[in-house]
């Protein structure tokens, strides 16, 4: 059997990275070098569990967005 695994998981990091730079979902798939999604970025604020190439794309999105280097672990807590 498998285990149930916790999908909701809060609102994540991400959520307050794009509030403090006054960033919205539209701004990352615009900037994103990767095909996402809006659905992507608003599931990985919410702390929807995501796979770990999407949490990738959307790292990629983010830094490419701001210019600045960021981690998986600055934008997820899981």
């Amino acid at each position: 059997m498998k285990r149930d695994l916790e999908r909701n998981l809060g609102e994540q990091p991400i959520a307050g990275i794009l509030r403090e730079l006054d960033l919205k979902a539209n701004d990352l798939v615009s900037a994103s070098p990767d095909q996402i999604t809006h659905k992507m970025v608003a599931r990985a604020c919410k702390g929807r569990r995501l796979t770990p190439n999407v949490k990738s794309k959307i790292l990629n999105a983010l830094s490419a967005c701001t210019g600045k280097p960021f981690t998986k672990a600055d934008l997820f807590t899981y």
